[in-house]
């Protein structure tokens, strides 16, 4: 006898995973990032040294220069960390009406993940973990828990 278990059928399909570790695909998705960091960035009225340290870190001189010509190819890591930031300026945009939310990540903040200080400073503080953090905190809200 033979029992052959299945899963019902459903419309779920699963997205394809990009893969950063393809030189194509980072130089397909690097200029969009770095144009959306640039917006956000001015959106949450983020110091050039702040940016710097969200990109994980970069001189000045690398910081103006992708600035000025965001033609370029960017690492996995930063492309990361890109990645988590957008998912925290659209999930804040989600929550809050677009003031509060372009403004949240400069306020201290009382829950406990950031012990009274702002969440860009614990960001800044934590890099790619502290980052996966509060998207995941931000995600959840946007769940209802």
């Amino acid at each position: 006898m033979n029992l052959t278990y299945a899963y019902p059928r459903s419309r779920f399909e699963p997205t394809v995973l990009v893969d950063l570790n393809a030189k194509a695909e980072r130089e397909r998705l690097s200029k969009a990032a770095l144009k959306g960091f640039f917006k956000l960035a001015a959106a949450w009225k983020l110091r050039d040294d702040d940016a710097r340290e969200l990109l994980g870190g970069i001189s000045s001189s690398a910081y103006y220069e992708w600035k000025k010509n965001p033609e370029r190819t960017l690492e996995v890591d930063c492309i990361t960390r890109i990645s988590y930031l957008l998912g925290i300026y659209k999930a804040l945009h989600i929550l809050y009406g677009d003031k509060l939310a372009d403004e949240w990540m400069g306020l201290a903040n009382t829950n406990i993940i950031f012990g009274g200080r702002t969440p860009l400073t614990y960001i800044a503080a934590g890099g790619l973990p502290a980052m996966q953090t509060v998207r995941q905190l931000l995600d959840a809200r946007r769940g209802g828990l």
